[in-house]
């Protein structure tokens, strides 16, 4: 079936649902989502929003905290926009109903938290449930309008490109490359429909179930990314893989975060024994940035060998901290944990893709009418490491000035491109009797990559590593060609192709710098290495 728009939105986050209601009002728009609308990574964010609100706060200093977090890789063009928009596109939030926590004692009307790498505080939110927040006020508006149609158990398997359609035969009158459409699989009839639509946005999240252990939800396998690069679109800087340093540790929690404001509001890390330790690895202590943390927790439980260290703020008041932190008390309390009178067990787990699709400030990817917003994209905000709080914004923001272009580029656009579109060809497929190939490769490549592309890298684990997803990615294309495909074969696809990524870009950087830490080149070089890592498809 095929399915014609002039808008086609890939994912239902804040940066894909923010943009739909922005290019509503100039044209139908066709959203399409793995899951449920609600199931994204938006929807998990628990710390906030990052933003210059209170009078004691400024640009410039979000500016330096965001170029100081970045390790020298920051565009400060982007950070610049990015930062001095940020109190309008919070203030549009607010307009479309989010309700943040207030307080009375500020200028602002809301409480601002603190958090690592962050010299003040500015960081509005809804309890530790921000997302959760943005994500419901999203929604409700996007199912309000009529122009947009929500496809939901829908995964995009490629996109649709001028160089398809000349690799198939088909005439076309013009030299430029440019996306036509997607093919996209209805996970419940398990059809591949064709979607058709001039102007095309990937706001697909990130990659956190490319590793073993992980803050994001089974959504994120990088599918926007290796969609995007198959189809010849740049991919940048996919070695910085942000480490969150304190995932809940225990055996019935899957994912659950222990958000950063816990540290900003006095969360102290400890070891067993009740030792502090971040004062041996930074000024900032338990408010230094991600990065640092990190591999802090990495250096102290590889020493101890100790399965998890402990991040405690019991000696905060008890009120305060129910209050304050209700989602990750109540999740706490029903493990048996409570988080007002003991520590909290934590350990890192791959939590954001620094790296992705690059763009321009426009969210332009290097393909025409392509669009990448969000964790799926490599704008130049976060450089070799991301802020805390920065994600939201920085989707906000970049969903504002795609949707403002689009609109501008869609009257510009002929229409009879989208006529050459065929249907899709499943090529004599069977049925697969070998599931098993899915489910072995998909273990194999998530551990190799917890243990030889993680928190601390080396050549010799990378070595090992590229020889092993270069066998794997053999097995599943001739898997992929000769069997009718599934949801859990594309992600198995897309993780792979993402784990080469970040292989191929960890390999090519010759130092240590922000996320990107190997043993055999310890030091950060400026002479050599500031600047991005970019991998196009050949």
């Amino acid at each position: 079936m095929e399915y014609t728009s002039d808008f086609l939105v890939i994912g239902t986050g804040l940066a894909g649902l923010s943009y739909a209601l922005k290019v509503a009002p100039y044209g139908t728009v066709n959203v399409i989502t793995k899951r449920e609308i609600m199931e994204t990574s938006t929807r998990q964010a628990q710390g906030g929003i990052a933003a210059v609100l209170s009078p004691d706060d400024s640009f410039d200093l979000h500016i330096q905290d965001t170029l100081a977090a970045g390790d020298g890789l920051c565009h400060r063009d982007t950070v610049e926009m990015v930062v001095r928009q940020g109190p309008e596109r919070i203030w549009e939030l607010i307009n479309l109903g989010a309700h943040f926590d207030q307080a009375s004692d500020n200028q602002v009307g809301y409480h601002l938290t603190r958090e690592g790498g962050h010299s003040c505080r500015r960081i509005i939110h809804a309890h530790d449930m921000t997302g959760q927040e943005v994500e419901s006020i999203l929604v409700a508006r996007v199912l309000e309008q009529p122009n947009i149609a929500v496809f939901e158990h829908h995964i995009a398997v490629d996109l649709v490109t001028r160089y398809k359609l000349v690799r198939r035969g088909a005439v076309v009158t013009t030299a430029e490359e440019y996306v036509l459409g997607a093919y996209v699989l209805d996970t419940k009839s398990g059809h591949v429909n064709t979607f058709v639509a001039p102007i095309i946005l990937l706001a697909t999240g990130g990659a956190g179930k490319v590793y073993l252990y992980t803050s994001n939800p089974d959504i994120a396998t990088g599918d926007g990314i290796a969609i995007a690069y198959r189809a010849g679109a740049s991919i940048g800087n996919m070695e910085f893989i942000q480490f969150h340093p304190t995932c809940l540790y225990h055996p019935q929690a899957k994912n659950f975060l222990i958000s950063e404001a816990v540290r900003g509001e006095g969360g102290i890390l400890i070891d067993k024994r009740g030792t502090p330790f971040m004062a041996k690895y930074h000024p900032m202590k338990d408010l230094a940035c991600r990065d640092i943390v990190a591999r802090a927790i990495d250096t102290e439980l590889k020493k101890s060998g100790d399965d998890c260290v402990f991040l405690d703020i019991s000696h905060k008041p008890k009120d305060f901290v129910k209050a304050r932190f209700p989602g990750i008390y109540q999740r706490c309390l029903e493990l048996g944990i409570d988080i007002t009178n003991q520590p909290i067990p934590v350990v890192p787990a791959a939590h954001y893709t620094c790296g992705g699709v690059v763009t321009d400030l426009l969210g332009r990817t290097t393909i025409q009418n392509l669009y990448a917003v969000g964790e799926v994209a490599m704008t130049g905000l976060h450089g070799a490491n991301r802020l805390a709080s920065n994600s939201l914004l920085e989707a906000l923001v970049f969903a504002h000035e795609a949707a403002r272009h689009s609109v501008e580029m869609l009257p510009q656009i002929p229409k009879k491109k989208l006529s050459e579109v065929p249907p899709w060809d499943p090529s004599g497929a069977v049925d697969s009797d070998e599931n098993v190939v899915v489910t072995q490769n998909w273990d194999e490549i998530r551990r190799f990559m917890w243990n030889y592309v993680g928190i601390v890298r080396s050549n010799k684990r990378l070595q090992r590593a590229r020889k092993r997803i270069d066998l794997i990615q053999q097995e599943i294309n001739e898997y992929y060609w000769n069997f009718l495909i599934t949801s859990d074969l594309v992600e198995l696809r897309n993780i792979a192709t993402v784990a080469d990524l970040i292989i191929t870009s960890a390999m090519q950087r010759k130092e240590s710098r922000g996320l990107h830490y190997t043993l055999d080149y310890p030091e950060k070089d400026d002479l050599n290495w500031c600047h991005d890592t970019i991998i196009t498809a050949s």
